[in-house]
Formats: C-alpha cells, sequence, structure tokens
C-alpha cells in the first residue's frame, strides 16, 4: 500500500464550499510515519490567520467528520487540516489498523508542528478539536503542547477507560481485565505465528434487532450514505483485534488538570457517551489552578453521532467553537 498516494477526487460525506481553497498536503510526526491531511483556507484570505488542526471520531477518515468540522471552520477564518492518523486511511505507518495513545498523540502534535511553519498561519494562534476517541487524545496532547492555546473536545472518548473498563465502566474488574489480556495476547500469537493480523470488525451490519441503542447510533452514521467512507475503519472491517491492548493500562488523562490553555468539552444531552465527557471536564478541573479557561458544554436533544455531523438539524454548535477559540486565542 502507497501511503503517500493521496486521492485526487473529492470524495468526502459533505459537500465541497466554495468559500474555502481545498489542496492535500502530508507532514512526518516524530516517529517518521508521513501523516496525510486535507487543508482548508478562506478565499481572499490577507495576512497571517489562526489554525487548527482537526481528527477523530477513533476509526475515522478525514473524509468523514474531522473534514466536515475543519472545512466549516476554515469557511470562519480559519486555515485548518484534517488528518488521518498514523497506520489509516491515506496516512503511512506499517503495519495498518494499528492505534497507540503515545502515537495518536504525537499525530496531533505532528499537526501543530506543520501548522507553525506555513508562511499563512499565526503560529502563536493554533488549536485543535477532537472528535469522539480523538477528543480524549486531543486533551492529552493539550497537556504536553504549550502551543496549543485552544482544545475543543466533541463528544469524546476516553480510549484508555473504554478499553480498561468497557462501556459504562460493565468490566471494571481485575478479573475481567485480566480475561481480556489473556484473549488478547492469545490473538497475538496466533496473529504472529499466521503472519497476519485479525481485524476486529467495524459497526455491525445487518443490525440486530435488539441491538444496544448508541449501536445503532453508529449504524446510522458510519453503515449509511450519511456517513460511510471506504477507508473507514468503522465503516468496514474495523481496527485490528490487537490494535488497541496498549490503551488498557496507559491512562491518557492523568495530568489534564496541569492544562493551562482553554479548553472547551462539548458533548450531546442523549449521547451514551456522555460520562466521558463529563468526567473529564470533573478531573480536569477538579483542584486544578487553571478553571477559567475551562468549559463544558452539554447540548440539549444531541446523540453521539449527532455531533459527527449535526445529526440533520444542526446539531454542531460552530458559532460556540468559533467564540471560545477566538476567545482564547
Amino acid at each position: 500500500m502507497n501511503n503517500t498516494t493521496l486521492t485526487a477526487e473529492w470524495d468526502k460525506t459533505f459537500p465541497k464550499s466554495e468559500n474555502v481553497i481545498h489542496k492535500k498536503v502530508t507532514f512526518k510526526n516524530r516517529y517518521g510515519i508521513t501523516l496525510a491531511a486535507d487543508m482548508y483556507t478562506p478565499k481572499n484570505a490577507e495576512g497571517k490567520l489562526p489554525a487548527i488542526a482537526v481528527s477523530g471520531p477513533f476509526g475515522a477518515v478525514k473524509e468523514q467528520a474531522s473534514g466536515l468540522y475543519a472545512q466549516t471552520m476554515s469557511e470562519r477564518g480559519f486555515i485548518t487540516i484534517a488528518f488521518d492518523p498514523s497506520y489509516t486511511g491515506e496516512s503511512g505507518g506499517e503495519p495498518r489498523y494499528m492505534a497507540s495513545p503515545d502515537i495518536n498523540t504525537e499525530d496531533i502534535m505532528a499537526a501543530v508542528d506543520f501548522l507553525s511553519v506555513q508562511n499563512e498561519v499565526d503560529a502563536d494562534k493554533i488549536s485543535v478539536i477532537g472528535i469522539c476517541g480523538f477528543g480524549g487524545l486531543a486533551l492529552n496532547a493539550a497537556a504536553l503542547d504549550t502551543r496549543i492555546k485552544a482544545t475543543v473536545v466533541s463528544t469524546m472518548y476516553d480510549m484508555s477507560r473504554v478499553n480498561a473498563n468497557g462501556y459504562f465502566d460493565a468490566e471494571d474488574s481485575e478479573e475481567q481485565r485480566y480475561a481480556k489480556k489473556v484473549a488478547l495476547n492469545k490473538q497475538r500469537t496466533k496473529d504472529f505465528a499466521e503472519n497476519t493480523y485479525a481485524r476486529g470488525g467495524g459497526v455491525v451490519d445487518p443490525l440486530p434487532d435488539d441491538a444496544p441503542y448508541f449501536v445503532k447510533d453508529y449504524h446510522a452514521y458510519y453503515k449509511t450514505e450519511r456517513g460511510y467512507h471506504k477507508r473507514s475503519l468503522n465503516s468496514n472491517d474495523g481496527w485490528n483485534v490487537i490494535g488497541c491492548q496498549s490503551f488498557m493500562n496507559q491512562p491518557i488523562l492523568q495530568y489534564s488538570s496541569e492544562i493551562r490553555s482553554a479548553v472547551l468539552i462539548m458533548h450531546g444531552e442523549k449521547a451514551h457517551s456522555l460520562y466521558f465527557g463529563k468526567d473529564a471536564y470533573e478531573n480536569m478541573t477538579n483542584g486544578s489552578k487553571y478553571t477559567a479557561n475551562k468549559e463544558l458544554l452539554i447540548i440539549p436533544g444531541a446523540t453521539h453521532t449527532d455531533l459527527y455531523d449535526g445529526g440533520g438539524k444542526n446539531f454542531i454548535p460552530f458559532d460556540d467553537i468559533e467564540n471560545f477559540i477566538r476567545k482564547n486565542i
């Protein structure tokens, strides 16, 4: 797979805006992995502009939600990039379909590297937006990268917590974690012996009648014309079974209370994942000296995936996102 061969045609899940200039770009992270991104620049832009790097959801590609966020924010006067994380989409990295709390955090910081050296970007006014699992990773990046002036976290997952504890913390015991580790390491031996990696499967399709409501929510996005994309892991065969193993014992939000820059955590009122956002905000602000520029925004009536694309009802609060970022950069 030649991961630096970028698709030329417009193949997004959202319409192309006539108010921005779009181009494909690449850059490397500190592990030498080439990341592919869509760059959006406002038409008739003058002078140096503030910039935003966008990624997520976890298992999605830049042609889906992150691209919609990036293009929309560019329409509002920002230079933006939406990028594919390492090992996924059009970005490099072998073997394919692996995830890493370290490398995926580095991906965000590498995007800041790239934006920082663009002639048309004000390097002192760079922000990041992380969607779903990349919301938690964006918080981790904000705790590390002092160049990030504002972070917006949308419909977030804490990937360490969900991998270690299961959905809704239903598997939060040493015994259940041990059983998962046994199964994952058994799979590692099998993969190594067969010189291949078993895939975990994306969003279930066809949808069972008794599927949990959040699975129905995912299906409505990833498995329909609304959000399906041929390179999206969630739309197709998913991550490798062992792809997210290291998240189990590498908490990514350990030092979130030390984030000095501005953070907006926004979540849908009806999202199954709302507990991630609420708890992340509480952990970030509890005992912290840096609470004045931290906000939690709950969007009435919105589900988890409504904040991917608006859910047909304009649920994504782009005015609030723009106002928050401009106030804090």
